[in-house]
């Protein structure tokens, strides 16, 4: 019986991925935002209670990256092609003619991280390398990160925040460089701690202290400088380790 209890887990992430999918389609973000992060985390503890339980997989392993397809790769690249067609629909912004026609398709930019979630959970399968740590940027930290970004627009009083997060041009640019940084060759550290040799894990900690703060005082803004100053950190690591 235990051995089915992580796979349980997993299709409670993929059920809330279906969910969120739901309501990014009828433009309600914020619950397709929190629906992601319940996704995320079941994500979490699947992986954590078939290492405990000891019953890891082959099948389990491949169900917990269709899982992620939905939650992070599919909602996040559908959340983007709704604000693009969003902006689209405004003829004051877009301003559709014959002859910037083309545009209409700008909105399915959005879908490139999709495809990109996609390779790399496809890549993450195979690759030996990823056992303790990650090379490139998982999937559900690029799901917040893009999910953040309409929450920062519907929660901030900045106008200068609100006009860049909303501009069709920036966000064609954030889903490009999404799909990338997910497939980059750029080895990041890994969050797991061992409470019996706290010693090693200095970076570790201060980064989830960092993030908890950075939390309290900028609500979702943080999220996305969150996932950067990860990524930095990861670089400098690299730049400055003996390996």
């Amino acid at each position: 019986m235990k051995k089915h209890i992580p796979n349980f887990i997993t299709l409670l992430n993929l059920s809330a991925g279906l969910i969120a999918c739901i309501y990014a389609f009828d433009d309600n973000i914020k619950m397709a935002f929190l629906w992601v992060c319940l996704g995320i985390f079941f994500d979490y503890w699947d992986g954590f209670l078939a290492r405990a339980l000891n019953v890891k997989s082959e099948i389990g392993l491949q169900l917990d990256s269709l899982a992620d397809m939905v939650t992070s790769g599919v909602v996040p690249g559908l959340v983007i092609y709704k604000q693009l067609a969003n902006i689209q629909e405004n003829q004051e912004l877009y301003n559709l003619t014959p002859e910037t026609y083309y545009m209409a398709v700008v909105p399915y930019i959005g879908f490139i991280i999709t495809l990109g979630a996609a390779y790399r959970l496809a890549k993450f399968n195979v690759d030996t390398r990823q056992t303790d740590s990650f090379i490139g940027l998982p999937t559900p930290g690029n799901a917040l990160f893009i999910l953040s970004l309409p929450m920062i627009v519907s929660t901030t009083h900045s106008e200068s925040i609100i006009s860049l997060l909303s501009n069709p041009y920036v966000l064609v640019v954030i889903s490009l460089l999404s799909a990338y940084i997910m497939n980059a060759e750029i080895p990041l550290f890994s969050l797991k701690v061992n409470p019996k040799n706290l010693s090693k894990y200095t970076l570790q900690i201060t980064f989830i202290i960092l993030s908890a703060i950075l939390l309290f005082v900028l609500k979702y803004l943080a999220v996305p400088v969150i996932i950067v100053v990860y990524i930095l950190l990861s670089v400098i690591k690299n730049k400055t380790s003996k390996a």
